[in-house]
């Protein structure tokens, strides 16, 4: 800040963003980005790195895949190999007449509360998930496969397909089709991840066949494709139960 004889201030001067990046080796690169504090004392700074992602290749086949053998991710009366994911997050999650239940409960008037997504202890890579989905009128979830790909979960029945609805991988692949039911009835989906390609099963109707899938979604709990990772959640949003979860891996 300048001022004048007088002692006033006649000018503030604020720092400058920027961003600077090399390459540090063939595919990866680091940075710094520099910004100023919200309070106008100094600047802070935050490093990175990322990496080339890898090409996709040729496109797998499915029908020549084998599968082990499935995997009961949920007992039904407690969270064994589950756990609460969000630094900080209030817990919304029970157990209920054999469904995982998630009730994010926010008192009108008062500030928000952050509730925690729930997440495997397991990871894993390439799998074919099944489970089944009860969505209350205007909720809200999603499904992270590997952490990092969030497949829909939502009270869209009745609406035109579109990438934030049902089914759909969240802002990546819309649906071909409408299959919700309406709110409050429970709705089968089955999954299949396999390499960077993509099969939803709605109630029983195809609506992403074997698609590529063209970077992480939002919310992932890393940038990184190239990892296995768990299942997860969506759990700050709405209320919404999930049974009847089981995860069959593909053996490479």
């Amino acid at each position: 800040m300048e001022k004048d004889a007088a002692g006033n201030a006649i000018r503030t001067r604020h720092p400058v963003y920027y961003l600077t990046m090399k390459i540090v080796s063939e595919g990866v690169l680091e940075g710094e980005a520099v910004f100023p504090n919200r309070n106008g004392d100094g600047c802070n700074s935050v490093r990175f790195s990322g990496k080339k992602r890898p090409p996709y290749g040729k496109v797998p086949k499915l029908k020549k895949v084998k599968y082990g053998e499935p995997v009961k991710l949920f007992n039904g009366k407690n969270m064994d190999g589950w756990i609460l994911s969000g630094k900080g997050a209030k817990n919304g999650w029970e157990v209920i007449d054999g469904s995982l239940v998630n009730n994010p409960v926010q008192e009108e008037g008062k500030a928000h509360v952050y509730y925690g997504n729930i997440r495997t202890v397991d990871t894993f890579e390439d799998f074919r998930l099944s489970l089944e989905i009860n969505v209350p009128e205007g909720s809200n979830s999603g499904v992270y496969l590997r952490g990092i790909y969030e497949v829909q979960v939502m009270d869209s029945y009745g609406k035109e397909p579109d990438s934030h609805n049902m089914g759909a991988l969240y802002s990546r692949i819309t649906p071909s089709e409408a299959a919700e039911k309406p709110a409050g009835e429970w709705q089968s989906m089955d999954i299949v991840l396999y390499k960077r390609y993509l099969t939803v099963v709605l109630n029983g109707t195809k609506i992403i066949d074997h698609q590529p899938v063209n970077g992480v979604t939002g919310g992932a709990l890393t940038s990184d494709e190239c990892l296995p990772g768990p299942i997860l959640f969506q759990g700050d949003h709405g209320k919404v139960s999930y049974r009847n979860i089981v995860l069959t891996p593909i053996l490479n």
